[in-house]
């Protein structure tokens, strides 16, 4: 995208017209680019959009633009985490659960959400959630009741009887009638979830593939739906318009979603080297969405916040697998997305992946490129987040060091502004 740099003459002459507020800083990264520009200048319009980018030190601005002063600063584009559970509270697990009404859980999605705009996550992708919580936040936030990212909802998750993305803890007598929302188990079924997802408000369709680590009775390797019944949950959600994200641990079940068309290969755990061939090869781009940090929490804080220990056993064996295989695919050109799994750790938190990210083969412009550029296009949203630059969004954070040469100056975001307001 070209950036259109104004001149002090060009704001003076009417461009400034347009104009509501500036926002200046020491620095800011491109992530377009790949570089970083000094003294930047970034205009936003009434709309909340960037309209333009000059120098600071030359461009003149009336006094009716509001002038957001981030001097000592670096500016960088609002993160965006591409795996999210905003109604999922890291603090309760296993059969905690049972100890709280229905309603509880997206009540707690709003604080979740207030903390990860506070850790300068601006746009977040919810992939799946009870009674629909991430949509009914998502069109809280958007009319004004309350604070937090943009976010890209999924609504019910889709998965087969019995797999990771059933409800699995609990014995046959206290069973719903019939099956849960969003469980198929054959061709037409799923492709009616997908229609079912996207007709209450989902605009990314999730599905597991596999089995997972925080399920019951599901090992992270065992492949769950077949690559024919991916591929057709891959063309009904793109004939839709919608993007399709897959929870894949296992080997198969990742080269099946791969095969079958997927989006986003979520997690992407015991990926062999025949997959990330596949990845890489693939005409339709395929992302890889790999969480590598929230183990850290998991086996210090899951015992105690009632993790069962077959899940913490689960999380041990694969943990270190995943972080060796990040590295791999990394290394292979596989494209690469930030995401956290927020909900297995807190919310606030997430900033710290960025140094796992490094410790394992990306620079610290990759690894922000994964949380900007990277995950703007695999949403298929470049036109309004991922990058400082104009007509997107001016959804930007700034720190006071220079995360290029220190990428845990993430882990604590001095300053969030979304769509030109400063929010934090």
């Amino acid at each position: 995208m070209r950036v259109a740099v104004l001149t002090g003459a060009a704001l003076l002459s009417g461009a400034a017209q347009a104009q509501t507020s500036v926002i200046t800083a020491d620095k800011m990264i491109d992530v377009l680019a790949g570089k970083t520009v000094d003294f930047p200048a970034v205009f936003v319009g009434p709309d909340g959009r960037i309209t333009g980018i000059a120098d600071a030190r030359t461009v003149k601005w009336g006094s009716d633009v509001t002038h957001i002063n981030m001097a000592g600063k670096t500016l960088l584009p609002g993160l965006i985490d591409m795996h999210v559970h905003l109604d999922g509270p890291a603090d309760i697990g296993g059969y905690r659960g049972l100890e709280f009404t229905d309603s509880f859980w997206g009540m707690t999605a709003v604080g979740s959400a207030q903390a990860m705009l506070k850790a300068g996550f601006t746009t977040v992708r919810n992939v799946g959630s009870s009674n629909r919580n991430d949509i009914g936040l998502k069109q809280a936030i958007q009319n004004g009741y309350a604070t937090g990212p943009r976010i890209v909802p999924a609504g019910y998750a889709l998965g087969a009887t019995g797999g990771h993305c059933d409800s699995t803890f609990l014995p046959p007598s206290l069973e719903k009638s019939g099956k849960e929302e969003g469980i198929a188990d054959s061709e037409d079924e799923l492709r009616y979830q997908v229609r079912r997802q996207r007709k209450y408000g989902a605009e990314v369709i999730k599905v597991c593939a596999t089995g997972g680590v925080f399920s019951r009775n599901t090992e992270p390797g065992q492949q769950q739906l077949s690559e024919r019944e991916l591929r057709v949950i891959a063309d009904e959600a793109h004939q839709w318009g919608l993007r399709v994200a897959a929870h894949a641990h296992g080997a198969e079940g990742i080269k099946a979603a791969i095969k079958g068309g997927i989006d986003t290969i979520e997690h992407a755990s015991l990926v062999d080297d025949e997959g990330i061939k596949l990845a890489v090869a693939r005409p339709r781009p395929v992302w890889f969405s790999m969480d590598i940090y929230n183990t850290d929490y998991t086996q210090a804080e899951g015992a105690k916040n009632g993790v069962l220990e077959d899940n913490l056993r689960k999380d041990r064996e694969v943990a270190q697998i995943q972080r060796d295989n990040f590295r791999k695919a990394h290394k292979a050109g596989v494209r690469m997305v930030f995401a956290s799994d927020a909900g297995v750790m807190p919310h606030g938190l997430v900033g710290g992946q960025f140094k796992i990210m490094v410790q394992y083969g990306m620079t610290p412009m990759e690894a922000i490129q994964a949380a900007t550029r990277n995950a703007a296009q695999a949403l298929d949203r470049e036109k309004d987040v991922g990058a400082i630059a104009v007509g997107r969004f001016a959804d930007i954070i700034a720190v006071d060091g220079n995360p290029l040469a220190d990428v845990r100056q993430l882990e604590s975001v001095d300053a969030v502004i979304k769509g030109g307001n400063v929010v934090q």
